[in-house]
């Protein structure tokens, strides 16, 4: 299980760096309303993501159960993680200007109850969010062997996502002055790609599904009492 965890962390942190609306609006609430503003905020595109969770996990139950004797449904995952990584960078060849926009202009709710909505409405009305959640659910049941691997490797995920966004609004002032538009413009590109990579990396286990065995053997035996 705590290997499983310790897997999970660095998609959680790479998520957190997503850069969009919700990245400058959490910089820009901490900065200008502290601390408690932010996390209100940020609560509410945690629930979004919550939600994305859940249906993710309804929507690949019989899939995941698969999983474990026809790798070849990892292709499902691989496909899906390609998908959002390749519109992803699309997306951010065509939207240096919106980055601009975004990093110059935020409009702030005061009120805590708008600024929950609005968090939890910014990140809900993004369909590729939860592209991204089906992807990473098949990438954990790929990548974990305990019990309830993939559910410790999601939960994991989203709590280093949330710990992430934690330091995030601590340091809002320091991170959006280093993080210009040039610099945004090129982290939100290295994001796509890695998303990408993960993507193909599922994509070629499902091709390949006698080294997929072979691997997974492997780590069993490393970690029997899983």
């Amino acid at each position: 299980m705590f290997d499983d965890i310790l897997t999970a962390i660095p998609f959680g942190i790479i998520l957190a760096f997503t850069i969009g609306p919700v990245f400058f609006v959490l910089l820009e609430t901490s900065a200008t309303k502290g601390f408690r503003s932010a996390l209100i905020f940020d609560l509410g595109v945690i629930l979004a993501d919550i939600i994305f969770i859940i249906i993710a996990f309804y929507s690949t139950n019989n899939l995941r159960g698969k999983i474990g004797n026809d790798p070849n449904f990892l292709i499902f995952g691989g496909v899906l993680l390609m998908v959002y990584g390749v519109i992803s960078f699309i997306k951010t060849s065509k939207s240096f200007r919106a980055i601009v926009k975004e990093y110059h202009k935020v409009e702030i709710q005061k009120d805590y109850g708008k600024l929950f909505v609005k968090g939890f409405l910014l990140n809900f009305i993004n369909i590729g969010v939860l592209l991204g959640w089906l992807g990473f659910m098949v990438l954990g049941d790929s990548l974990t062997t305990s019990k309830n691997g993939d559910i410790i490797f999601i939960i994991a995920m989203l709590t280093a996502y949330f710990v992430t966004d934690l330091f995030k609004i601590v340091v809002a002032k320091k991170l959006k002055a280093k993080l210009t538009p040039r610099l945004i413009f090129k982290t939100k590109k290295v994001i796509a790609m890695v998303i990408l990579g993960f993507g193909v990396l599922l994509f070629v286990q499902g091709l390949f599904p006698d080294v997929y065995e072979k691997n997974k053997e492997k780590l069993e035996q490393i970690n029997p009492i899983k």
